[in-house]
């Protein structure tokens, strides 16, 4: 399954143009603009087992990093100010990696 199966290409490539910036990252403006907001928990689920490269379970901090190129191939990685803000915002539990539950929260919050 690939990301566009499940999101627009359309909205995936317009919310990478408007973070192309570097620190410009805002991971609720990004959800809301990919659509990801508006899908069912089950499809908020399957997008990240996608973003979770590993399959271990988690969105680890390195995978954090390449977020973006999880949505578009061509993306740019986030920066490491970025990535610390993202797994702060999304790391309830303080293990230092976003589950499941997290990413879903961390969706739905956005």
């Amino acid at each position: 399954m690939s990301m566009t199966d499940l999101l627009s290409a359309e909205d995936i490539k317009k919310a990478i143009g408007a973070f192309a910036a570097a620190d410009s990252f805002d991971h609720k403006k990004f959800f809301q603009m990919v659509g990801l907001k508006k899908k069912s928990p089950d499809d908020v689920k399957k997008v990240f087992h996608i973003l979770d490269k590993d399959k271990s379970g988690f969105i680890e901090e390195d995978e954090l990093g390449s977020i973006l190129k999880g949505f578009s191939s061509d993306a740019r990685d986030l920066s490491a100010k970025e990535t610390k803000m993202l797994l702060a915002a999304g790391d309830k539990d303080g293990d230092g990696k976003i589950g499941v539950e997290e990413f879903s929260t961390l969706v739905a919050e956005s």
